[in-house]
């Protein structure tokens, strides 16, 4: 008799992408509960907040791109809601797109605005923000009171701190508006910053979905990553792709949707 083999145990799902397949699917159910409330309800805000709750991690893995800008996470992860947020009220679900594909470039475009509106040009430490807001209190209160403007030694009495402190405070105020590139042309002839500029470049909108497809591509078998690189890089149709490899071309098209299928597949966990 033969002998018996065990059953074939299938691979455990990891932790991280078990979350992200419950996430996906809660999206799903709260979005189709979303679409029959009136806006305004309790209900129909009570729904709309387990969105956001629910998708959250995708607000912390955007704003974890901006970790190196010196800024508090908690701080960009607030900005970054409020693209969540925008993303969720605008979304449609029978567009056939995951809403984190769709609301990723809101996210991240809100995380990006907030940098480029409202952070300092250089990074200030934190000690010497407090203390230049100090320095422009009494800089307002003495202007106030001697109808001028302070000296320097005024403000640093007024606070009990060296003139040299006051003077750093000061610098460090200016920190908050960069000097225009613009307006450095303007007069000796030059062109300006806006005729040196280049265009926009319409392939960057799609290099987050290329680098998620090569994430994905990594994945395959080895022999459908190269069926997929004959195909579609070296453009060789399937008869000649089965020539090349020595299997039936309709064996080329059974692999090729499988590997298709599981693309799609890996998307949606990633997602």
């Amino acid at each position: 008799m033969p002998a018996s083999t065990a059953p074939q145990v299938p691979p455990a799902v990891s932790p991280a992408k078990q979350r992200g397949i419950d996430a996906r699917a809660l999206t799903q159910v709260l979005f189709g509960q979303l679409k029959g409330l009136e806006s305004g309800t309790p209900e129909h805000t009570r729904v709309r907040g387990a969105l956001i709750e629910a998708n959250l991690p995708l607000v912390r893995y955007a704003a974890a791109r901006f970790r190196s800008r010196n800024e508090p996470m908690e701080d960009v992860v607030q900005v970054g809601t409020i693209g969540l947020i925008n993303a969720i009220d605008r979304f449609d679900p029978e567009r056939g797109v995951q809403f984190p594909t769709f609301a990723m470039p809101t996210v991240v475009g809100e995380i990006k605005r907030y940098f480029r509106d409202n952070v300092r040009t250089v990074h200030v430490p934190r000690r010497l923000h407090e203390l230049w807001v100090q320095v422009t209190g009494a800089t307002e209160d003495l202007t106030t009171a001697y109808g001028r403007q302070p000296t320097t030694s005024e403000i640093a009495e007024r606070l009990r701190i060296t003139e040299d402190e006051v003077l750093s405070c000061i610098e460090a105020g200016r920190s908050y508006h960069a000097t225009s590139l613009e307006a450095a042309q303007e007069g000796d002839g030059l062109p300006g910053l806006l005729d040196r500029l280049g265009y926009e470049d319409p392939a960057l909108d799609g290099v987050e979905h290329r680098d998620l497809v090569r994430h994905l591509l990594v994945q395959l078998p080895e022999r459908e990553q190269r069926i997929l690189l004959l195909r579609y890089y070296n453009n060789l149709t399937q008869s000649q792709i089965s020539a090349e490899l020595g299997v039936s071309q309709m064996h080329v098209s059974r692999l090729l949707a499988r590997s298709f299928a599981r693309l799609r597949s890996a998307n949606r966990i990633e997602a």
